[in-house]
């Protein structure tokens, strides 16, 4: 091996100069922090309403456009957000049932997909924004991409906070929601375009092809725990900012995207809250604090 060549974990866990790399990743820890909020309020719903695969095909149109905006020049951000809103819309307009959903997102993923490696395979500027857009890019967060962010972020979490108990109601019970004047074919569209506004802010930190880290595995580690509805929330949250935050930490020194730094400390939350929950089944606590066995 040469001298200088650290080795693999030296590329991975990197920690020379490390204070001084911490004081330039503020921007990024704050994103983090607002995106483990948002990541993890939307993460919920998505697993009570068993949206899951949504989440990954508004990702690949939000991919597409951010890869059209690349291509041209103009601000990727909107790009991102014009993908998600289209897909977004599309899912809500023809995918009213579970099985249209599907099928819908099922056509949308590879269309999507294809043109954003089309519009990748055009562009001619660095390869670092091109694998940024798959793998995130976080820890260069730039002021004017803060801004962004956390206006779209405030957006959501507003939309949300707005409609989360109807929207809770209707998704563990829509017909009982429905008899009681809940407009649960409203909900449907407009939290599909809420999950459009979260995607876009979360693709460009975490990429495209792990937004699911962030969107749907806080939820589903929370829900193998607890079964609380304050609990829930409060679990995934923190499970989502921690796998952030502490992503964006382990990342700092290393030469390796953020993104497999978060997808592994989230999945190594959702795996102890897995053995947690079995264990509590396993001692007959399960019908008073264990998830449903769908998730």
């Amino acid at each position: 091996m040469i001298a200088d060549d650290p080795g693999i974990w030296g590329q991975i866990f990197n920690y020379d100069n490390y204070g001084e790399l911490l004081a330039l990743v503020t921007n990024s820890l704050i994103a983090g922090a607002v995106l483990g909020i948002v990541g993890g309020l939307i993460s919920v719903v998505v697993m009570m309403r068993d949206l899951a695969f949504a989440v990954h095909g508004i990702a690949e149109l939000s991919f597409a456009g951010a890869s059209a905006a690349l291509l041209v020049g103009v601000n990727v951000a909107v790009g991102s957000l014009a993908g998600s809103i289209l897909a977004a819309l599309v899912i809500g307009a023809l995918g009213i049932r579970a099985r249209d959903r599907n099928s819908v997102i099922g056509v949308l993923m590879p269309f999507g997909l294809g043109l954003g490696v089309l519009f990748l395979a055009l562009y001619k500027g660095r390869a670092a924004n091109k694998f940024g857009l798959l793998t995130g890019q976080i820890v260069a967060v730039d002021t004017p991409q803060m801004t962004w962010l956390l206006g779209t972020s405030a957006i959501t979490l507003v939309a949300l906070a707005v409609i989360w108990r109807p929207l809770a109601f209707a998704s563990v019970d829509p017909e009982v929601a429905a008899a009681r004047g809940v407009p649960v074919r409203a909900l449907s569209p407009a939290f599909t375009l809420i999950l459009g506004l979260a995607v876009s802010v979360s693709i460009q930190v975490v990429g495209a092809l792990l937004v699911l880290a962030l969107l749907v595995t806080p939820a589903a580690a929370a829900m193998r725990v607890t079964a609380s509805p304050r609990l829930v929330p409060l679990l995934s949250v923190a499970f989502a900012v921690t796998s952030m935050v502490g992503g964006i930490l382990l990342a700092l020194g290393s030469s390796i995207p953020i993104s497999p730094y978060v997808t592994t400390i989230s999945f190594t939350f959702y795996l102890a809250c897995r053995a947690i929950g079995a264990l509590r089944m396993r001692a007959g606590w399960g019908d008073r604090s264990a998830a449903p066995a769908t998730v």
